[in-house]
């Protein structure tokens, strides 16, 4: 079963000193836009992110971000040292401002606090920051990442069920407009034979066997079997691909097109206002089932 490009989760964790917050979320994309949001005091984190998320998905814009605290040895509050390197980095730019004849407006605790996480080394050695990184990434993988790809699997399960009811109703559309083109068989053959008469008639010396020839071409350009058997070979295709667990977005976006093509030529050849008002109901129906494909990875 394919899976929507949209989804979200959020998940929180802690080791030692540290806890934090995750939040993970995908738009559309026509290709795989990862935007990762991570401390870059932890070597070897966004690179593991990244990985597990490759290797995961295939499409969609997709947004990770990583809130990262860490409380002071008795467990009172954040870091004292990362907050006064925080403030200290603060009351620098308010004073070079000031020499330049500039006034900011003043720093918010919780500017404070998300300029302080970003300090995390202060009081973190080497050991601490590679079990913090092994912790993060196993959090990561083993609780954000599934609810985000049940999510999407969800998400795409119900686009599915759209999508089959659609073909349903496509297929119902193409045997009809089948129908509509056999009834018009035998009016289309008594037009041309009418044609064929008042031509002879205005024309004594035409020849008989040219006037056909050149009237059983103009039926041949408004034959739609060929336009009705495509439609049907697309609707086998379009099932088989909503059957399979992978990626079909991008498949099922240029099927899209060519039932689109099909039925746009249906409606030029048909000649009869029955199929013409079915292939319009035929676009509509694709039109619809192109925006819901939109969604898929």
């Amino acid at each position: 079963m394919p899976q929507s490009m949209t989804a979200y989760a959020s998940g929180t964790g802690a080791h030692g000193p540290f806890s934090w917050t995750w939040e993970l979320r995908s738009v559309n994309a026509r290709g795989l836009d990862l935007r990762p949001r991570t401390p870059d005091w932890i070597d070897g984190l966004d690179p593991a992110l990244r990985g597990a998320l490759q290797q995961a998905l295939a499409r969609g814009s997709v947004s990770l971000s990583l809130r990262l605290t860490r409380e002071a040895a008795g467990g009172d509050g954040p870091d004292p040292a990362a907050l006064d390197a925080a403030l200290a980095q603060i009351g620098a730019v308010e004073a070079r401002a000031a020499q330049q004849g500039m006034s900011l407006a003043a720093a918010r605790a919780a500017d404070v606090m998300a300029l302080a996480q970003s300090k995390g080394p202060v009081q973190s050695t080497p050991e601490e920051i590679a079990a913090l990184r092994e912790a993060l990434v196993a959090d990561f993988t083993g609780n954000v990442l599934p609810l985000f790809l049940a999510m999407r699997a969800s998400e795409g399960a119900a686009i599915a069920d759209v999508l089959a009811a659609q073909l349903d109703e496509i297929a119902g559309l193409v045997e009809t407009a089948a129908a509509q083109a056999t009834d018009r068989a035998g009016a289309a053959r008594e037009a041309l034979n009418a044609a064929l008469a008042r031509v002879m008639d205005g024309a004594p010396g035409a020849d008989p066997d040219r006037v056909a020839q050149e009237l059983a071409l103009l039926a041949v350009k408004g034959d739609v079997t060929e336009e009705i058997d495509r439609l049907r070979a697309h609707v086998s295709a379009a099932r088989e691909m909503l059957a399979q667990d992978a990626p079909v977005g991008r498949k099922l976006d240029f099927l899209s097109q060519e039932f689109n093509r099909e039925a746009n030529t249906l409606c030029s050849k048909s000649q009869d206002t029955a199929l013409t008002a079915t292939g319009l109901a035929l676009k509509t129906v694709i039109d619809q089932m192109r925006e819901q494909v939109q969604n898929l990875e």
